[in-house]
């Protein structure tokens, strides 16, 4: 079969390779499609991942298919279902897990090689976090699964309330879809800081009360404040992965709120705090990672609902031997997110 593989920074090759035969428990799936992300981009430009993988390795975490083969000893499973695989599993035995900190998990199951002709998926993510899609659900729908299951992690872990006042930073797919969840589900007033203007659009459409183009604005955090009756959002999304940025972000932040530093930064970098103001504004500051398997059957539910419009964030369908070009494309925010079809 056709399949990426990851050597090392930009550094992305398409090769003929085996294709995968399932062992006990596992199963294999057609790629129906394959979607991008903003970890796929950081992947490719640092040529690695401290948690999912090492190269050279398959490459691709977010897809959807078709099974076509299963291994022995699989129950409830049919060759011809349609599914979609999160891209771990946690054991459910260790320390974290006991403790349904899943995310935490030291032991989880990593599963990457989406953009391939087919993909093998471990027994833990049978077992756990492969789920059947609804008949009418596209394919390239289902396969944004996994990053939605990260962002409704995220919410769940922000301490949203009711129509709070909530600045995002960062119109990529994940500061997009914060939005949207923030929006439908919690009213929340959400200010989303970006720097397109096709992305804010599409932010506005998804729910966003306010937009404002960074490159535009001078203040971040006073810009906050002036739609915040100068006192800062109730809680904070940073959806960047920049140090600078989880900086501003926690100056958004009004006295009490909630700063979610969702966005992974580059290894080894730091960001400088002032403790007078996080003691005495009693801010909670947070790092926010990946998902568990509860939140990857939400974020199933969710799209399938079509409560929301997740197709605003699929920019166009391309093949797998355009994957090149489609990376150029993101580094360039061209596109926010691609359907890869094989």
């Amino acid at each position: 079969m056709l399949a990426a593989l990851l050597y090392g920074k930009e550094d992305l090759r398409l090769e003929t390779v085996d294709d995968p035969t399932p062992i006990d428990g596992e199963v294999v799936i057609k790629v129906g499609a394959a979607t991008t992300c903003g970890t796929d981009l950081k992947v490719w430009r640092r040529g690695g991942h401290a948690k999912m993988l090492k190269p050279p390795t398959l490459f691709g975490h977010e897809a959807a298919g078709e099974i076509v083969a299963l291994g022995k000893g699989v129950t409830g499973w049919k060759i011809g279902d349609r599914v979609v695989a999160n891209n771990s599993a946690p054991c459910m035995n260790c320390f974290f897990c006991q403790r349904q900190e899943y995310s935490l998990c030291p032991n989880l199951t990593w599963n990457n090689g989406t953009f391939a002709e087919y993909i093998k998926i471990p027994v833990p993510i049978v077992e756990h976090n492969l789920l059947l899609i609804p008949d009418d659900l596209p394919v390239e729908l289902a396969a944004m699964t996994e990053p939605l299951a990260c962002v409704l992690h995220g919410v769940a872990r922000s301490n949203v309330k009711i129509g709070d006042r909530v600045a995002v930073l960062g119109d990529g797919a994940i500061g997009l879809m914060f939005v949207a969840k923030l929006a439908c589900d919690y009213s929340a007033q959400v200010l989303l800081f970006g720097g397109s203007e096709q992305r804010l659009q599409i932010g506005e459409k998804l729910g966003a009360a306010k937009t404002f183009n960074y490159h535009q604005t001078v203040d971040i955090p006073a810009t906050v404040k002036e739609f915040t009756d100068n006192w800062g959002a109730d809680v904070v999304i940073e959806a960047t992965g920049v140090p600078r940025a989880w900086e501003t972000a926690i100056n958004c932040a009004r006295p009490g709120a909630t700063v979610n530093l969702f966005g992974g930064c580059p290894k080894n970098t730091s960001i400088t705090v002032n403790t007078e103001e996080l003691h005495y504004s009693e801010l909670t500051l947070k790092g926010v990672f990946h998902n568990t398997p509860k939140y990857v059957r939400e974020a199933l539910s969710l799209i399938a609902s079509r409560k929301i419009p997740f197709e605003l964030l699929v920019s166009e369908n391309r093949q797998l031997k355009d994957l090149e070009q489609v990376f150029q494309d993101m580094g360039q925010r061209k596109v926010i997110k691609v359907a890869i079809k094989s």
